[in-house]
C-alpha cells in the first residue's frame, strides 16, 4: 500500500493553505469536517464527481489542512486542527466563523 504525503508542521506555508482554502468546494468540505468531525471520503455529500472529490482532498491534505487516515478499505479525513493553528494563530477560526455567515 502507498503512503499518503502529509507535510510536517514546519512544512505547512501559508500560500498553500490559503490555495487549498480559496476553492468553494474544499471550503465546503472544511464545514463539513469542522460541523461532523472525522469522516469517512465516501460519506462526505457533494454533488462532484468521485474524482474531483479525489483531487480537492488531495490538495487539502497535501497543504496541511487535513489528515487522512486509512483503515482497510477507507480513508477517513480530518482537519488538522493543532498543526494550523501552531502555524497560523486564528486563521482556521477565521475562516470557519467567515464561513457561518
Amino acid at each position: 500500500m502507498r503512503t499518503l504525503y502529509h507535510p510536517n508542521v514546519i512544512e505547512i506555508t501559508l500560500p498553500t493553505v490559503l490555495y487549498a482554502l480559496s476553492d468553494p468546494i474544499r471550503l465546503n468540505i472544511i464545514q463539513i469536517l469542522d460541523e461532523k468531525g472525522e469522516q469517512s471520503c465516501s460519506s462526505i455529500d457533494i454533488s462532484a464527481p468521485k474524482s474531483t472529490l479525489s483531487h480537492h482532498f488531495k490538495v487539502l491534505r497535501e497543504s496541511g489542512v487535513i489528515h487522512t487516515r486509512i483503515e482497510g478499505t477507507q480513508r477517513f479525513i480530518s482537519i488538522r486542527y493543532d498543526d494550523l493553528n501552531e502555524r497560523f494563530p486564528s486563521l482556521l477560526s477565521a475562516v470557519l466563523t467567515g464561513l457561518k455567515r
